[in-house]
């Protein structure tokens, strides 16, 4: 991964092989990221699993063929004491089709090109919120959700 920042924006480069979570876990624990948002990614993915939420649980997807990634976003907060990192994408396979969701897991191929914009002295929070089943961003931990 090459990364390189000016305030609080950092362009990311994650490579082939890498796994995606991973790789944003990494980064977030060495560079003590704590509050972030995922402004943009592009790319490829050598396989992928994105879910779609249907009230109750997410139905996964599973794409086991390289898929070019048109649009990446989320954002990265804490839960458990450890960085949380939540993301959507939207991917294109060979036959031009896109297929989208809540991305559950990703292998890089060739590469990913990430914007993540930092809230220093901030700390966003990740609680599970029983009533949906499901952790949600919280921008100010403490107070209401």
């Amino acid at each position: 991964m090459q990364a390189v920042h000016e305030g609080s924006r950092w362009m990311l480069r994650l490579d082939d092989g890498q796994e995606l979570f991973e790789a944003l876990t990494g980064f977030a624990e060495r560079e003590q990221v704590r509050a972030a948002a995922i402004a943009f990614g592009i790319g490829m993915f050598r396989r992928a699993t994105v879910g779609y939420w249907d009230g109750q649980q997410y139905r996964p997807k599973e794409l086991t063929v390289p898929h070019e990634v048109v649009g990446l976003h989320g954002s990265i907060a804490r839960a458990d004491g450890r960085p949380s990192v939540h993301l959507h994408a939207a991917l294109a396979g060979p036959d031009h089709g896109l297929v989208g969701g809540h991305l559950m897991s990703a292998t890089v191929g060739v590469l990913q090109e990430l914007l993540v914009e930092t809230f220093p002295g901030r700390t966003f929070g990740r609680p599970l919120v029983e009533s949906f089943g499901l952790r949600m961003l919280d921008l100010e931990p403490g107070g209401q959700v």
